[in-house]
């Protein structure tokens, strides 16, 4: 088999634009309070009622969001227009259970698609065992609403939150594209692996136009993995398909933007973009944006990628200064499109006006050349050792050298197909874990089960 790692360059797999038609939901914030002295024992009775009338009113395990120190978000589906609630607590038997509710500002929010709900004031490093409920509401005008009861979710799952103290790997996957037949294995491998973390690094989807179809994708991605969220919490970045689509221009609807006070109020607008401690690594999340630039004609003049990468570029610098950073044995950035390519025919971003000029082969970037300037010396100043991408479809892995002293991995795609398979294109699962003070990265091929590469990442400060 052709190999694509150990910095070998060979090509990009299949066109990754044959992969379109994809989809995304509806939103809320939370508000943190005592849940009933029962532990919602009414709540379900009254649920089973309305389910056996109506039908389900929850159609979905929940998805964990937006893991941090002290809070985590929580999403799941609704069959109707419901207020959605979760109750927690650091029993298995939620013994003293608090309630979070959706909604803020004095309302909870009523949806018939997503429920959305964040828990706040969460201790570090902490296992936390929570179910999900809603209550289902009848809604005929500003004076005619109805409460018909709760339903609850009798299920109880567990998360544990981040912080410099929390112990495990993490795990990174990326360029799913809505395909079924990578997502299944993908999911299967993250279920083996129990990662502490999971980091969505973009283009779950293709073109997302209706919130029915963002729901497939991020709520019920797998028949096989219904509950694929419920106990890992994920971090998502967007990939330059996640901003395709009219829905996935409210994408923050179903896949929530983190907690707005992890941000100064300058950098209010990076919702995506994160730096948490799982142990002794930092983790970085940057959003690459488009793949082609702002002046494309195809994008009628509506995106503004450029002011978004230098608001995170400014963020960036303030971000790696902080103790979450400087105190970090390892230091490990996230984002979609690579910031380094060896091939010189690769399209690396900006060529401007429209993405095309003599001596390259594509009309879409391959790589980020402009994110690579303003990143990638505040990596070399902060010590950054890794650079996690996707993208291309095909893993790749370049070692750091004295142009750039950090290293880049680059995930597969969603090609499952013999041929893209022998080519050296396969779905894969990118793993870190600290073992014996050293940071080790296996890479993993999920649709053959196996580790296609391993390597050790070296600490960049003792």
């Amino acid at each position: 088999m052709k190999k694509a790692h150990d910095g070998k360059v060979g090509s990009l797999a299949m066109d990754r634009r044959q992969f379109l038609m994809g989809g995304v939901a509806a939103a809320a914030v939370a508000v943190a309070g005592q849940a009933p002295a029962d532990g919602g024992a009414k709540a379900e009775k009254g649920g089973e009622a309305a389910k056996g009338a109506l039908g389900p009113l929850i159609v979905s395990a929940p998805v964990l969001q937006n893991a941090a120190e002290t809070s985590i978000g929580v999403a799941f589906a609704v069959s109707a227009d419901a207020s959605g609630w979760v109750e927690y607590s650091t029993s298995p038997k939620l013994a003293g259970a608090k309630r979070a509710y959706s909604g803020a500002h004095g309302l909870m929010t009523v949806d018939d698609r997503v429920a959305l709900v964040r828990l706040r004031g969460l201790r570090p490093a902490t296992r936390y065992y929570y179910r999900v409920g809603a209550d289902r509401i009848e809604y005929k005008g500003g004076y005619k609403m109805k409460n018909l009861g709760p339903e609850v979710d009798p299920k109880v799952h567990s998360f544990t939150t981040l912080g410099a103290g929390a112990k495990g790997s993490f795990c990174v996957i990326n360029d799913t594209h809505d395909r079924k037949e990578a997502v299944g294995p993908v999911l299967a491998a993250l279920k083996k692996l129990k990662p502490a973390v999971v980091v969505w690094n973009g283009d779950a989807s293709n073109t997302s136009e209706t919130i029915d179809a963002a729901i497939g994708i991020f709520l019920r991605p797998h028949p096989d993995h219904p509950g694929y969220a419920a106990d890992t919490p994920y971090m998502f970045l967007n990939g330059n398909h996640d901003y395709r689509g009219r829905f996935n221009r409210r994408l923050g609807e179903l896949m929530m933007y983190r907690e707005p006070t992890e941000r100064a109020p300058e950098f209010e607008e990076l919702g995506r973009n994160f730096v948490q401690r799982l142990g002794d690594v930092a983790l970085i999340g940057l959003d690459t944006g488009e793949d082609k630039l702002d002046t494309n004609p195809k994008f009628a003049g509506i995106f503004r990628m450029k002011e978004y990468r230098e608001l995170q570029t400014r963020w960036l610098a303030k971000a790696v200064e902080t103790p979450a950073v400087k105190t970090a044995r390892y230091r490990v950035a996230f984002c979609h499109i690579p910031l380094f390519d060896p091939r010189p025919d690769e399209n690396p971003g900006d060529l401007a006006p429209a993405d095309t000029a003599p001596g390259y082969k594509r009309d879409w970037a391959a790589w980020q050349r402009t994110c690579a300037k303003m990143w990638g010396p505040i990596f070399e100043k902060a010590g950054v050792e890794l650079l996690v991408c996707g993208h291309q479809h095909r893993f790749r892995y370049n070692p750091g050298d004295k142009s750039r002293p950090w290293a880049q991995v680059v995930g597969g795609g969603p090609e499952t197909s013999e041929e893209a398979v022998a080519g050296g294109s396969y779905p894969t699962v990118i793993e870190g874990r600290v073992e014996g003070g050293a940071l080790v990265v296996k890479v993993h091929d999920a649709l053959r089960g196996r580790v296609a590469k391993t390597f050790t990442v070296s600490p960049a400060r003792i």
